[in-house]
């Protein structure tokens, strides 16, 4: 995605947004399901402002992801203001907008965030965090939270993330508002499965971060208890991972993509044993496909997955607790199918990216209208 700006004469625009989206994993499908919500909102003049992880500018030397998307993003939002007047900011992630609390004080400024610093340091081993020191970490601490007071409002992508910022950060409740991500459910829909086929269970895991991800967790319980009665599809970009006996590694599959769908539509079972996550995608675009899940009980997770009824949790970093939610799927096709239609039920009830969406834009709308009304 481009800075672009829609033409002013195509659209009669109220609203001239400014959206600074972290370009990264899941983040990148967040940002294009946003971008197809307000395609076609002629009410919306926006102005997109994707911030890469990696890029060829003069900010990529320097130590820290945190720094260096902070700082493109600044000079992507100045350079915007340049050229046009912009009634709102909406920064997704809150990584992006740290060094910016100026323009944030006089634009009105929305944050979107799927977690906190402090839901990050509580799942440090997974994500290799480890802080400084402790005047760092109170000094990062005051940071976010001034940021946090400064933003109009700020949307989290679950209560699990919410409850942290009221619980840890002391942000008024009414100042935070839920709206759960979502996705094109005419683009991500179930394949009719029948129950009790003689054939092995395939399963599918999709994870960039292999490791993290749990991918290697997975194929030790993959080796130790289910390769005799399953086959495994793995997306990764890890290049360590190569296909073998039941098990066929895809990379290169983009966000959104036809055979990225295409894997879903043909797997029997959704598979995600993350060491560290906070409210995965790749989860919802299963859940959306009709999959049974069985993932880690770990951030918002349970949000996602009704326990027993959409699919199973199990502890992180366990291979013998996936084997054998696995093996109870396999030996109960018909719970399996169950399963599967009502992921696809609470996938329309909570993940419609079409209604959720909109409550974003709602909400964007509502921050320049008060502003407007002082």
């Amino acid at each position: 995605m481009q800075n672009i700006v829609a033409p002013v004469e195509s659209r009669v625009a109220n609203y001239r947004i400014g959206l600074v989206i972290e370009w990264y994993m899941g983040h990148v499908t967040h940002g294009q399901n946003l971008e197809r919500s307000l395609r076609h909102n002629p009410r919306i003049e926006p102005t997109w402002m994707p911030v890469p992880f990696q890029s060829d500018d003069i900010w990529q030397k320097l130590p820290g992801h945190t720094l260096r998307l902070s700082l493109r993003a600044r000079d992507l939002v100045r350079a915007a203001v340049q050229k046009n007047a912009l009634d709102c900011l909406f920064y997704h992630t809150p990584v992006t907008a740290l060094l910016s609390l100026g323009m944030m004080q006089r634009i009105p400024t929305i944050l979107s965030l799927d977690c906190t610093p402090i839901d990050l340091v509580r799942m440090g081993a997974a994500y290799k965090y480890d802080a400084p020191n402790k005047l760092f970490d109170r000094l990062k601490f005051e940071w976010f939270r001034r940021m946090y007071e400064s933003a109009a409002a700020i949307v989290t992508m679950s209560d699990w993330a919410k409850n942290s910022l009221v619980g840890d950060y002391n942000i008024a409740s009414e100042k935070v508002t839920t709206i759960l991500p979502g996705l094109d459910l005419n683009q991500w829909r179930p394949t009719v499965k029948e129950a009790g086929k003689n054939q092995p269970l395939k399963l599918l895991f999709v994870g960039g971060d292999f490791e993290r991800k749990g991918g290697y967790v997975l194929l030790e319980a993959f080796r130790s208890g289910l390769r005799d009665r399953c086959t495994l599809d793995i997306v990764t970009k890890d290049e360590i991972v190569t296909s073998a006996e039941s098990v066929r590694v895809h990379r290169g599959l983009t966000p959104n993509s036809p055979l990225l769908r295409q894997l879903f539509a043909d797997a029997d079972l959704f598979i995600f044993p993350t060491l560290g996550d906070f409210i995965p995608f790749v989860v919802m675009e299963a859940m959306a496909s009709g999959l049974p899940i069985v993932a880690t009980n770990v951030g918002a997770m349970p949000e996602q997955v009704e326990y027993g009824v959409t699919g199973l949790l199990v502890p992180p970093n366990d291979p013998g607790a996936i084997v054998q939610a696995v093996s109870s799927l396999a030996n109960n096709p018909d719970r399996l199918v169950a399963m599967g239609i009502a992921s696809r039920d609470r996938a329309e009830r909570l993940f419609n990216g079409e209604r959720n969406y909109k409550m974003v834009v709602d909400l964007i709308e509502q921050c320049v209208d008060e502003k407007r009304s002082l």
